[in-house]
């Protein structure tokens, strides 16, 4: 393919993309940001991992003065 007809399938594509418009569900999204899908235990779950992360820098890290 020339560059010409990629260029034009590029284009196409990008515009595609920067006219879509998803339906959205309103109600989810405010069940979402009011906090009632129960996002306390993905947090929780998050955090934990976060933690495992620190510890395992924590012993390359230089003693505190």
């Amino acid at each position: 393919m020339g560059r010409g007809r990629a260029k034009a399938k590029q284009t196409k594509v990008a515009r595609e993309l920067k006219y879509y418009s998803p339906d959205t569900d309103l109600r989810a999204l405010e069940a979402e940001l009011h906090g009632q899908s129960g996002s306390s235990a993905g947090h929780s779950a998050h955090d934990a991992r976060q933690d495992v992360d620190e510890d395992d820098y924590d012993d390359w890290s230089p003693p505190e003065r």
